[in-house]
């Protein structure tokens, strides 16, 4: 039997996770059945749980390279720039409303589910890590206000993202959401005076 080649297994995993996350997004982790799943990435169940062990290990990996995405994003851009591609229009073949449904579903399990809780710590940290050491890179620059501490504006950032997560769950608007980011943003900058 021929062997077959990393690239198409990553190839597959990548098709599984991209169907996942719209199905997940449109059904919720519990509406998300195994027939759902087949129809949204096109695969037989045989194939979807050969990468993955059953649908919570499939919905961690799914949040888990949605982390990973944002963690890209802090590094080079900030956390308020994932705050602003939450709420961008799509691009074509972009799907941030799916990347939003995988936060809600997350935001819901960490509240009713102890297990998924103590599972999605470590994955959640990385956020948090990324967010505290671009602080750190902005305030060795001068670019960060430096009389608050990097751990209050880290948990700051933090809380609005969630309280944007909230905002859009609510299903109200997010069209008049960029000043706001705005100001996030100008929260946490250094401020020089003037002359």
């Amino acid at each position: 039997m021929p062997r077959v080649s990393q690239d198409h297994l990553d190839a597959r995993k990548r098709q599984i996770l991209d169907g996942a996350r719209s199905c997940f997004a449109r059904h919720g982790y519990e509406g998300a059945t195994v027939r759902r799943l087949e129809e949204a990435t096109g695969l037989s169940r045989g194939a979807i749980f050969h990468h993955f062990r059953d649908k919570e290990s499939l919905f961690l990996a799914l949040a888990e390279d949605d982390v990973l995405r944002m963690t890209d994003i802090v590094a080079e851009q900030g956390l308020v720039q994932v705050m602003r591609e939450l709420i961008a229009p799509p691009a074509e073949g972009d799907h941030p409303a799916d990347w939003l449904g995988t936060r809600l579903e997350v935001s819901r399990r960490l509240r009713t589910d102890p297990e998924f809780r103590a599972r999605w710590a470590a994955r959640s940290e990385q956020l948090t890590k990324a967010t505290r050491q671009r602080l750190l890179r902005q305030r060795e620059a001068g670019n960060l206000r430096d009389d608050v501490d990097v751990d209050v504006l880290t948990s700051f950032l933090e809380l609005v993202l969630e309280g944007l997560v909230s905002h859009l769950a609510m299903g109200l608007p997010a069209d008049d959401m960029d000043p706001v980011l705005d100001l996030v943003e100008e929260t946490v900058r250094r401020h020089r005076r003037g002359f």
